[in-house]
């Protein structure tokens, strides 16, 4: 094959790959680049000189707040406080001077303690004070003392419960809580008299199903118990206080309403968020040939909670490295609006991103199941048109 024709070849290839290297922005059903999607960071990075030196996202977002629904603690939340039993619970019930009716039992099925001579005694959501009052008024109704008894009930292991949890978080569905494996019990706690659990706690649920999302209103989130619907003001998880946590019992249902809008000071680790971000992430090829050579893991990285794009960036080793060839560049970022379930895709050149002043503006937060793509500067994709080109020019040879 002549020179001129290998010319010819690396020019033509030159060509196709510069074409097929420029891509259009991303587009997006949402009005993403106006900053009207699920985050305002989302939109595109331009302002006016006169908007320059101020940050507008988090009044963006909160334009579409809808007012708190809740107050402090709730109405009736007094019924819930303290510890209460459930299905599955065992306890341990002595009774003065006797020993027939005490021992150790598991709270039925029907949410009722069965002595024996005796009618169920209601234990499902009751206080084990309120359960030994009516332990001693059956006996003393039975004939069976004729002065009121003494009766101890003592908690000696929490069963794990089942609740369900919908509305503002980010994996709405029925989950268990609680449950403890045989390899983490402790053979003195379950030998010793008396029992507490942190695992059915609220808190635990909410976590338990993805965690709240930004736009949950956390100030009415609603519990359910019979025909009951309960009001929980949590905000205390996020602003230092004594938070109010309650126990939950099997068949309670939880739900978190939404505010309709991103609020950045929930995008912050607590009892009640994600426990972190799984991040699927696609890295450069140059100077990396894959993920496991620039210490990414293989399908996914871990990210705290309250990570943004241009954290995320550079942990996946996307930022940084020699200023010629890698000044310029880009990551893409893939997320869902928990709301609607519609995907938004947002491009950013990282270096441009770095030297904003108002970077906070449109430097989004990741939220869970977000991917990121890496993509390299325009100097390595010469590089690399000038690799596929020797490769065609050998093929030709």
């Amino acid at each position: 094959m002549s020179n001129t024709a290998k010319i010819t070849t690396a020019s033509t290839a030159l060509v196709l790959l510069a074409n097929c290297a420029s891509l259009e922005t991303p587009g997006n059903l949402e009005p993403v680049l106006q900053g009207d999607a699920y985050q305002a960071q989302y939109r595109a990075p331009t302002l006016a000189d006169s908007e320059k030196g101020y940050l507008h996202s988090s009044t963006m977002n909160a334009q579409k707040c809808l007012p708190l629904r809740g107050g402090a603690g709730g109405k009736g939340t007094i019924n819930l406080v303290g510890e209460r039993l459930t299905r599955n619970d065992l306890v341990e019930i002595f009774v003065s001077d006797d020993d027939t009716f005490g021992g150790s039992y598991v709270v039925s099925r029907d949410g009722t303690l069965k002595l024996p001579f005796l009618s169920p005694v209601r234990a499902q959501g009751r206080t084990t004070s309120e359960i030994e009052r009516d332990i001693a008024s059956k006996l003393q109704a039975g004939d069976f003392f004729t002065e009121f008894p003494k009766v101890s009930v003592r908690v000696k292991d929490f069963a794990s419960v089942t609740v369900g949890v919908s509305g503002a978080v980010f994996e709405p569905h029925a989950t268990e809580i609680g449950k403890v494996s045989g390899d983490e019990v402790d053979g003195r706690r379950q030998d010793a008299l008396g029992a507490s659990s942190e695992g059915r706690n609220l808190s635990a649920a909410l976590r338990a199903a993805g965690g709240i999302r930004p736009d949950a209103d956390i100030s009415a989130v609603e519990v359910e118990r019979g025909s009951t619907v309960y009001k929980i003001d949590m905000r205390g998880v996020f602003e230092g206080r004594n938070n109010v946590d309650i126990m939950l019992l099997s068949g309670d249902e939880v739900r978190v309403p939404s505010r309709n809008c991103f609020q950045e000071d929930l995008m912050r680790p607590s009892p009640i968020s994600p426990p972190g971000i799984a991040l699927f992430v696609s890295n450069l090829t140059q100077p990396a040939t894959g993920n496991a050579p620039s210490a990414n893991g293989k399908e996914i990285r871990q990210v705290p909670y309250g990570t943004r794009f241009l954290q995320a960036a550079i942990n996946m080793n996307c930022v940084g490295g020699a200023k010629t060839t890698s000044a310029n560049r880009s990551a893409v970022l893939f997320s869902r609006n928990p709301e609607t379930q519609v995907s938004a895709v947002v491009e950013r050149n990282i270096e441009q991103l770095m030297r904003l002043p108002e970077r906070d503006d449109f430097d989004p937060y990741l939220l869970p199941g977000d991917a990121l793509a890496c993509y390299d500067s325009s100097v390595t994709n010469i590089t690399e048109v000038g690799r596929v080109v020797g490769v065609l020019s050998l093929g030709t040879l």
